[in-house]
């Protein structure tokens, strides 16, 4: 790792190792860093349900759409490109519902996922990401990855949640 004149260390750099860098251990030198990933998930509601989405990678399952966030890219930035990715709808943010951030609640590795209730416009198609996209009742929420069955829950029981129908 290159260091200055002043004997400081180029941050910058250090992030663009980190990104390359393996999974969940990121190694540059003599800094040894471990840190969750960040991910957005988004309840859309589109035609009167929430869009729900059937993973075509693992673990696989339905799901709320999202992912992770991309470097350079806000939290708001990344909702809407993975809605877009694996529904095509546009959506418009109406609110950030939560911050998830149990290590268990991705099984793969720890993932802080933020929440965002979103309405959803155009027509809803699966992508390479999803094999199928669906509509689903409020009363008919099967059983979801992750811990998407606990955020719709929150969702349902947030105090604005009657502002939303």
């Amino acid at each position: 790792m290159e260091k200055s004149a002043n004997n400081e260390v180029n941050v910058d750099e250090v992030a663009g190792k980190m990104i390359k860098a393996e999974a969940t251990k990121a190694e540059t030198g003599a800094v040894n860093i471990r840190t969750p990933f960040v991910a957005v998930d988004i309840i859309i509601r589109y035609k009167g349900g929430i869009v729900l989405v059937k993973r075509s990678t693992e673990p696989f399952g339905w799901a709320l759409p999202g992912g992770l966030v991309e470097y350079g890219e806000t939290l708001e930035q990344a909702a809407v490109r993975e809605a877009k990715e694996e529904t095509n709808l546009d959506i418009t943010l109406v609110k950030q519902l939560h911050t998830y951030s149990d290590p268990k609640r991705d099984p793969r590795n720890h993932c802080v996922s933020v929440v965002f209730v979103a309405e959803g416009k155009g027509e809803m198609k699966p992508s390479d990401e999803t094999s199928e996209v669906e509509v689903c009742m409020e009363n008919m929420i099967p059983k979801l990855c992750f811990n998407h069955n606990q955020v719709i829950m929150d969702y349902f029981n947030d105090d604005d949640y009657e502002m939303y129908e």
